[in-house]
């Protein structure tokens, strides 16, 4: 890798000389860890050009650099830092700024102080990660993807990938959505209906923007996602936490409220699924109040042991429902790609308040998608995992019986997780640290419930990340944890 030249800049101000400034700003570069070895330095001519000097200027500087061994000289090649240059500090110090501000008076709206889950970025070097929402690499078709993301590179694609939509989307990943994804969950909709979203948490942020006010009342599933509390608590509207049991949520405990949100074909994070009849008493209850529903169908792909039921929004006769859908658990997280479904006035709104923010999902992601979809690759990837996952599952549910944990959930169509209650006595947070010093990582529950007092003796364990020989060893360590936390 190359240091540009417009990476130094000469202080006028300064009281050295010009060969001094090039040789302190290349020592601190090295120094500070932002020039690596091996990297080539700008020829003395570029920079020399650059900085406004004479070429014999650049030349000395670096001269004297090779003299202490911060940069070598490779003949026609050029300047590069030298292999043996002086290594940055491991804890750099901290240049303390000019002028201070005052962050506590000058930030207007704060968004820190949510329930943050503990995920840790490095979980794949963890020897059993139940963690959930990771994809397994080995499960992913690269190949085709790769293809899909070179097709949409061509000539022939140029203006999706260059082109501003403003506040459209591509119409090729759209037409696929009403065309298979919707008809598979039984909804049937128009292009204006629809909107893609940059994943399912940006959906639920777009519906809580445009549906809720301070004076709004929003029902939650309680226990459920986290971060949806922290987006409704942006909204600042009221939250009415209604618990859920092992049929998901009750209708006849949600209050008077506005906004309904749910989860009911796998219920976030207990795996409950909503029977027929409670789904259409939901929607009475949610016509009795005159308030809307957003549906959160996540993981509808993942019915590995039998058909899922049909969205709420298939049984929806007069557009109460507002559907969200995401390819992330299907695809990869980092896609970052799903899409809400609703009345066309809401999705205008909806649509507006998106362009303002960030336009539209980025398009040379929509048309690889696209390709990737309608050339029948997703489907043949959800074959193959639903079958994986499938297999996970068996091995995991029996090492589960051999050792003695208990399930609290499991949902009834698949999924990629269980929903574990240990022993009263256990703080699974205390369980996740003990494990993690073990090669295990799991998932505390406590950050899924709503205040106060929420029980911490919940955990949740995922398959999609860890192959099925491994997980009898990693239940084994979960257990073995368990039973060496002291009962009181």
């Amino acid at each position: 890798m190359s240091i540009p030249a417009e990476t130094f800049f000469l202080d006028p101000q300064s009281q050295g000389t010009f060969q001094a400034q090039i040789q302190q700003m290349i020592a601190q570069g090295i120094l500070s860890g932002r020039f690596a070895r091996g990297e080539k330095l700008p020829s003395s001519r570029k920079l020399a050009l650059h900085l406004g000097v004479s070429r014999i200027t650049v030349t000395l500087a670096y001269t004297e650099l090779v003299a202490s061994d911060y940069l070598s000289s490779r003949g026609r090649s050029g300047y590069f830092v030298s292999d043996t240059a002086p290594e940055p500090p491991a804890d750099p110090p901290q240049v303390a700024p000019s002028e201070a501000v005052d962050w506590a008076r000058a930030i207007g709206q704060r968004f820190t102080g949510g329930v943050v889950p503990e995920r840790p970025q490095d979980w794949s070097r963890y020897r059993y990660p139940f963690i959930y929402g990771q994809t397994d690499p080995a499960l992913f078709d690269h190949a085709n993807w790769r293809l899909c993301a070179l097709k949409a590179l061509g000539q022939k694609d140029f203006t999706a990938l260059t082109t501003d939509y403003y506040d459209k989307d591509d119409p090729k990943l759209i037409e696929f959505i009403l065309r298979h994804s919707l008809p598979r969950r039984g909804i049937i909709a128009r292009p204006d209906q629809v909107l893609l979203t940059l994943g399912a948490q940006n959906a639920l942020w777009l519906a809580a923007q445009v549906l809720l006010t301070q004076r709004r009342v929003a029902v939650v599933e309680n226990p459920c996602y986290s971060a949806l509390r922290d987006i409704l608590t942006q909204s600042r509207c009221h939250m009415a936490p209604v618990s859920v049991d092992s049929n998901g949520l009750p209708p006849q405990d949600i209050p008077q409220a506005d906004v309904i949100f749910t989860t009911p074909s796998h219920q976030c994070p207990t795996a409950a699924t909503m029977p027929l009849d409670r789904r259409r008493a939901l929607l009475r209850r949610a016509r009795e109040m005159d308030a809307l529903i957003v549906e959160d169908d996540y993981e509808f792909e993942m019915s590995f042991l039998s058909p899922p039921s049909p969205a709420l929004k298939s049984l929806d006769a007069d557009g109460r429902v507002i559907y969200v859908g995401s390819f992330s658990k299907s695809l990869f997280p980092g896609l970052r790609l799903g899409y809400l479904v609703g009345s066309e006035p809401f999705i205008r709104e909806a649509r507006a308040l998106r362009a303002s923010v960030l336009r539209h999902p980025p398009g040379h992601v929509q048309r690889t998608a696209a390709y990737f979809l309608s050339l029948g690759h997703y489907d043949a990837q959800i074959r193959k995992m639903g079958k994986v996952l499938a297999d996970r599952r068996r091995v995991m549910e029996a090492a589960i019986r051999q050792h003695g944990l208990t399930i609290a959930g499991s949902g009834a169509f698949g999924g990629s997780s269980f929903w574990m209650r240990a022993p009263d006595h256990v703080d699974t947070q205390a369980l996740t640290a003990a494990l993690m010093q073990r090669d295990v990582l799991i998932e505390p529950g406590r950050h899924f419930f709503s205040a106060p007092n929420p029980p911490a003796n919940f955990y949740r364990l995922a398959y999609s990340s860890i192959p099925a020989e491994r997980i009898p060893e990693g239940i084994a360590r979960i257990a073995q944890a368990i039973a060496a936390l002291p009962a009181p």
